[in-house]
């Protein structure tokens, strides 16, 4: 399919070397996909463990279940199908 630029004088229809460009920078796009949902699902686990971090005060005793869970929460990365399936705890 044929690309255009919008011009005040209407629609110019792409080169073949801005075709070829644009496909590299599509290709290019998609192939950071799971790179960007891997970051985006770090930045959410970071945040649920630092809105757990007071648990691990020395003055505080930490249960099991919230052992467990921040343990779960840092092998996230670790889960087989990262980051295109997260099981979240």
């Amino acid at each position: 399919m044929t690309r255009y630029h919008a011009t005040s004088n209407g629609n110019v229809a792409f080169t073949a070397a801005e075709e070829t460009e644009r496909d590299a920078e599509e290709a290019a796009w998609a192939a950071g996909a799971d790179d960007r949902a891997a970051a985006e699902a770090r930045q959410e686990r970071n945040g649920l463990l630092a809105a757990t971090d007071w648990t691990a005060n020395s003055d505080v005793t930490m249960t099991t279940e919230m052992a467990a869970y921040r343990t779960l929460l840092r092998n996230l990365p670790a889960q087989a199908d990262f980051p295109t399936t997260i099981n979240w705890p």
